[in-house]
């Protein structure tokens, strides 16, 4: 029978492994754990999520009420300020809207096409400018446009691409041919993901790119990238913004045939062929013209940072994160106008507070430091965390990971839990070992080739090279089994994902929710109390960063 977090102490094997956590009976441990209740996590969650609270979008008034909450909480369970005497870190962003009116012009071979913004195209610019535009950009298929060693691929060998317009393949040739020996197979690695290849093109020195859309290997339909890159689109005010490529975006399929078969060539012939080593960039012998008009604003938003000192190996850190921010309010709206994110992540954050709550109770403290963080305008592009990464108050070589809590399960005890991205690193260790306290399994991402790993907030940190866990709630539940919880986890995705509804109910069954902050409860108190840097997996794509960076150490 499934045991509790604080249940009877079986000695097994796995437990035993357990840095400092002895069956003889930490009472300390045990106590600390107890403190973890959803009794004092809910009122957290109903606090964030309320109408009050304004949907807590960045650089508004919500995030003013929600900084200063956490702030609030930090200071009376008596974290210390984590980024100097503060415990703000300003995260200043950016606000362009692109004018929709844009159109792209290709020319070439004797003819000349128009394309739509919207219908068969979506552009944008992370340069913050008025205005941004390739005139008479040469056009060059680069398949998917990837320089990875460890795969042994490059897709721009021998090739200058200095001011040109690339064409690119989402994900990756794994899942275009399920073949496992290439990259990860099905599952998709940062080399799938579309952040990656307009970031491979700036590196190239071109001026443009486009990913071509295609549903599956994208994980989402066309409409996705309608709403999702049009309109506001929020950005990091950075100094090397001229670093990015000139204009980034979005190509419909059927947009990209067209300009192929302008080009006399075959979509399709020229994608099976990109799909295999060794091949070959092809110039479309066609120009791309496009100006983008844009609106700008700037403002300033908020990472909340506290810390917990560690006693042997204080300057050591474990970070514990989740993203404040949701959508705030649409006055356009009818009705309910408020984004209130009481799951996502209104649940996250208020975990954050029942672990610092329960580290603080211990008697004695763990050798490393417990750093968490409440990062901002994760919504809109992972942009708090990415900031962070490149502006650390501690650093990177003495981050000893991360622990990202994006959503908690408010479906009640599960047999099992999910890690997106199981494989990748050596921590699915130190939550296997937790896991066995509770006799629940680790099961691996569902669908890995959808690139989930890639989409929240510990992705900053993993492409910095600190290891990063991202768990995820389990699918087998203690009395209804899988299919009960896919079907309640689908109906969420569908009713309630990203609208005005993620609002607490009186359906929602936080024991599960409880079960899985103490195993987070677990696993950073290993991480804290242990002498080792875990690492990443051979062959995973952060590897050589992490490597490079604990030289000497």
């Amino acid at each position: 029978m499934r045991k509790t977090a604080t249940g009877s102490c079986g000695v097994s094997v796995a437990f035993l492994l357990v840095v400092t956590m002895s069956c003889g009976g930490d009472a300390a441990f045990e106590a600390a754990l107890e403190t973890i209740t959803a009794d004092d996590l809910l009122p957290d969650v109903l606090t964030l999520s309320s109408d009050e609270f304004e949907g807590r979008a960045p650089s508004s008034p919500g995030e003013l009420k929600t900084i200063e909450f956490l702030k609030g909480e930090f200071e009376e369970l008596g974290l210390e300020p984590g980024n100097g005497d503060s415990y703000f870190q300003e995260v200043p962003l950016v606000r362009i809207t692109a004018d929709p009116g844009a159109r792209m012009v290709v020319s070439g071979r004797g003819a000349r096409s128009s394309f739509d913004y919207g219908d068969d195209l979506i552009a944008w610019t992370k340069r913050v400018t008025q205005r941004a535009a390739v005139e008479g950009s040469e056009l060059v298929f680069v398949g998917y446009g990837i320089v990875a060693p460890e795969y042994g691929w490059d897709d721009y060998e021998d090739l200058d691409v200095t001011g040109k317009t690339v064409v690119v393949l989402v994900n990756d040739p794994g899942f275009a041919t399920q073949d496992a020996s290439l990259f990860n197979g099905n599952a998709m690695t940062y080399y799938g993901r579309w952040t990656y290849k307009y970031e491979e093109a700036a590196r190239q020195g071109a001026a443009a790119a486009f990913v071509v859309h295609e549903t599956d290997p994208a994980a989402y339909p066309w409409t996705v990238v309608q709403g999702t890159w049009s309109g506001p689109q929020f950005g990091l005010e950075a100094e090397d913004d001229m670093s990015r490529l000139s204009v980034e975006g979005w190509w419909t399929v059927a947009a990209t045939r067209q300009v192929f078969e302008q080009a006399g060539f075959d979509y399709d012939s020229l994608k099976s062929l990109a799909e295999r080593p060794g091949f070959k960039a092809v110039p479309l012998g066609l120009a791309a013209s496009l100006a983008i008009e844009n609106d700008v604003e700037r403002s300033v938003s908020n990472n909340v940072i506290g810390v917990i000192p560690g006693t042997d190996r204080a300057d050591e850190y474990v970070v514990y994160m989740a993203h404040w921010d949701h959508f705030g309010l649409d006055p356009n709206l009818e009705g309910d106008q408020i984004y209130n994110g009481a799951n996502d992540n209104a649940t996250g954050v208020s975990a954050l507070i029942e672990l610092a709550e329960a580290f603080l109770s211990l008697d004695d403290r763990p050798a490393r430091s417990i750093m968490f963080i409440g990062v901002t305008a994760e919504e809109f592009g992972l942009l708090g965390s990415a900031y962070y990464a490149q502006n650390p108050t501690v650093p990177l070589d003495k981050t000893v990971a991360a622990i990202n809590i994006d959503g908690l399960n408010i479906l009640g005890p599960m047999n099992d839990i999910s890690v997106i991205g199981y494989g990748n690193s050596e921590l699915d260790g130190y939550l296997e070992r937790a896991a066995a306290t509770q006799d629940r399994m680790v099961r691996p991402d569902t669908e890995p080739e959808k690139g989930y790993y890639y989409r929240s907030d510990h992705f900053n940190f993993a492409k910095v090279g600190v290891p990063a866990l991202f768990p995820d709630a389990g699918l087998d539940h203690v009395v209804h089994g899988e299919e009960w919880t896919e079907q309640k986890r689908a109906e969420y995705l569908a009713q309630h994902y990203h609208k005005v509804s993620d609002e607490y109910r009186s359906d929602w069954d936080l024991s599960g929710a409880i079960d899985d902050v103490r195993l987070y409860f677990e696993v950073g108190y290993q991480l804290a109390s242990d002498s080792q840097f875990p690492n990443w997996h051979e062959g995973t794509e952060f590897k050589a960063v992490r490597d490079a960076m604990m030289v000497g150490r």
